[in-house]
């Protein structure tokens, strides 16, 4: 252990927790000062929305503040079932399961639909969590290069010479590090031609963007699951997956991540199921969300920085440099701004960023102050 942290700090990547107090949408106070937030996945501020706080206070007065148990044993309240059946009418599936994080369901769905004998053709970006899912499957496990159509192709069109019991494509519709889109409707064309399962990870769409914030794989054929997060555009807390029925009784008797762990608990599914009904109605915030990201895309990249290919609220400045990267999240700081520096392993290598996140509550003055303390800077 010694070894491995002091090798971390050498090279500018060793990272630690830093305790902060959130004081409304936006600000934080981290002990010394209050700092605008420019960090958070909370993007359309319902972690602080009242109807939502409300109903998870329901929720407890009513069930009390925990589950109590797994949902195979005595976990499982009529207030799950609920919410599960409502998540599915929503998105417009046959059927949804509620899991406790989108790590835990990434890491383990995959691992359950995926044997030795399978082969996983997973997007180079794709989440840590699909990773590790992948790699516990123990299938053969290859990925293709970011968003490349073309490359995926080619691998299944090779791998239909091959004996494979299953092949699952693994793609994001908006990736969590550059923030770009995938094409999602050609991914699902491409499966369905070459009779591949399609899983599509939506946690930083839905809520922001698609039909009524639906996200970005809603509607599309070809999809065979889409998996939801509910700790960002939420606000709450929790991941679920859409699916058919028949795959909903197969995760509930295979899936080790979902019986071998304690139900969420019932504020928490107060709160996501007010989030289903406020985030429909939420089209002006997107809207003010939408022209925050324009406003600070084009200053980033008119102070000199890269923005790679993003076309979302979440907008990279590549600064490239480790030690600089941290040097550029200490002078926000010391500005008044939480900007976290994202370096590798997160991120490739000489790719060290501030991953700036905008929400709908940011004002276009924060914005301004964030881009001129952005100009201010000069690392030699």
């Amino acid at each position: 252990m010694d070894k491995e942290l002091k090798k971390r700090k050498r090279a500018n990547r060793f990272r630690g927790l830093e305790p902060i107090e959130p004081v409304n949408e936006v600000c934080i106070n981290n002990g010394s000062q209050t700092l605008v937030n420019f960090s958070s996945n909370d993007y359309l501020g319902l972690s602080k929305h009242p109807q939502i706080i409300e109903k998870a206070r329901e929720y407890t007065q009513k069930y009390g503040a925990g589950s109590t148990a797994s949902r195979l044993v005595s976990g499982t309240y009529h207030i799950h079932q609920q919410l599960e059946e409502k998540v599915a009418r929503t998105f417009g599936w046959e059927a949804s399961l509620v899991f406790n994080s989108g790590f835990q369901a990434n890491s383990t769905i995959i691992s359950t639909l995926a044997d030795r004998h399978a082969l996983i053709l997973a997007d180079k970006l794709s989440h840590n969590s699909l990773l590790q899912g992948s790699i516990a499957s123990r299938a053969t496990f290859r990925r293709f290069e970011h968003n490349s159509l073309d490359d995926l192709e080619d691998r299944l069109e090779q791998a239909q010479d091959e004996s494979y019991s299953r092949i699952i494509v693994i793609a994001e519709t908006l990736y969590s590090m550059d923030g770009d889109r995938s094409d999602v409707e050609a991914l699902g064309q491409l499966t369905d031609q070459y009779g591949a399962f399609l899983f599509i990870d939506d946690a930083h769409a839905v809520g922001v963007w698609g039909p009524q914030g639906l996200g970005l794989a809603y509607g599309v054929p070809g999809v065979d699951l889409v998996l939801g997060t509910c700790g960002k555009a939420f606000g709450s807390f929790g991941a679920f997956a859409l699916c058919s029925k028949k795959m909903k009784q197969f995760l509930i008797n295979f899936c080790p991540g979902f019986i071998y762990t304690t139900a969420l608990p019932p504020p928490v599914i107060g709160s996501i199921e007010a989030a289903l009904d406020v985030i429909p109605t939420l089209d002006t915030a997107r809207k003010k969300l939408r022209k925050n990201i324009q406003l600070m895309k084009l200053g980033i990249e008119e102070a000199g920085y890269s923005t790679g290919l993003s076309q979302s609220q979440i907008i990279p400045a590549i600064i490239g440099d480790d030690r600089g990267t941290i040097l550029l999240a200490d002078h926000f700081k010391g500005n008044g701004f939480l900007a976290v520096a994202i370096r590798p392993p997160t991120v490739s290598k000489g790719e060290a960023r501030i991953r700036v996140t905008l929400t709908a509550q940011h004002t276009e003055k924060q914005i301004a102050n964030f881009l001129t303390v952005l100009n201010d800077w000069n690392y030699d």
